[in-house]
């Protein structure tokens, strides 16, 4: 039996799996994120992360690195051949041996495709959109957040949330159904009240504001609020323009074109006035007919179905 380990890694967590060659998850481990954009000293705090994850899963699991055929990782921040160099370096001069590291977006695209070819739309913690065509060609849109213009990340649609409260409580730009909320749940009484919960932002455990920011948001946008619709509106044209360049760019010859559809946005949250607008944009730009997927399977198991048809 032959026993396989992928690692999916993230900005706030990362998941180490061990896998046999039938596919089987067979133990799972979860540690810190390793993303190395997010740490002061870079690759010095993030290589030894991933390889300490991967020894926790081995001793977890009672498996030692001999008995690893291959590793197969997708980690956050590796958009750069030189930040691919870098990780296999520092990896190397540990003493891991037979693996390979992509950007995480691409364990999307084999995590939920039927097939080898596809493009993997996610929007989490970020946002990031990633193809393998038929000719195994690789291309990675997004991801570097307002420098790329990325939209429909939980942290934009906070927000764009917050901002659309503002132009109604201070700029007079038109009422919302966003400002009732936000002022019933947190008890705001006057604008300057509602100014200082913008600190929440910056606050070390900020998920749960983040997290209530966005269900306001898909709330809303169920009520038919004029304002949220109009940030659906340009989420979902986001969206649909990053998917349409990965069908003009690349070579894709199955009559149906797969989208992975990922990220908490995507797969956890009741956002189907925004997917519905983003489906109906991405058939009517791109000309293709399309299947889209949300995928019942962590990312992480992508890392075994590209493993078992690329390196097995």
């Amino acid at each position: 039996m032959k026993y396989y380990i992928g690692v999916d890694g993230g900005g706030t967590k990362t998941a180490y799996a061990l896998f046999n060659e039938n596919k089987d998850l067979l133990c799972l481990v979860k540690g810190k994120g390793s993303n190395h954009e997010n740490y002061e000293n870079g690759f010095d705090d993030a290589a030894p992360i991933v390889w300490q994850g991967i020894n926790d899963l081995l001793k977890e699991s009672g498996k030692t690195l001999d008995d690893i055929s291959f590793i197969l990782m997708g980690l956050a921040g590796i958009d750069h051949p030189f930040q691919h160099d870098e990780m296999c370096r520092r990896l190397t001069e540990y003493g891991l041996k037979n693996f390979e590291i992509y950007n995480d977006g691409f364990l999307v695209v084999k995590a939920g495709a039927t097939g080898s070819a596809a493009i993997g739309y996610n929007c989490g913690t970020g946002t990031c959109c990633n193809s393998i065509d038929s000719d195994g060609k690789m291309l990675q849109l997004a991801g570097l957040g307002e420098f790329s213009g990325d939209e429909g990340n939980g942290h934009w649609i906070a927000m764009m949330t917050y901002k659309t409260i503002y132009d109604d409580v201070y700029l007079g730009l038109g009422e919302t159904a966003l400002s009732k909320m936000f002022y019933d749940e947190y008890g705001i009484t006057s604008r300057e009240e509602f100014l200082d919960k913008v600190s929440c932002f910056e606050d070390e455990d900020n998920d749960p504001f983040i997290m209530r920011l966005i269900d306001f948001f898909f709330d809303a946008s169920k009520l038919g609020d004029k304002k949220t619709l109009e940030i659906i509106e340009s989420m979902a044209q986001r969206g649909a323009d990053l998917i349409t360049a990965h069908v003009k760019q690349l070579n894709f010859t199955d009559d149906v074109i797969e989208v992975v559809l990922s990220g908490s946005i995507h797969a956890k949250l009741p956002s189907e006035v925004y997917t519905d607008l983003l489906k109906e944009k991405c058939l009517a730009q791109s000309g293709r007919k399309m299947k889209f997927i949300v995928p019942d399977k962590p990312p992480v198991t992508g890392c075994i179905n590209w493993i078992l048809q690329q390196y097995a």
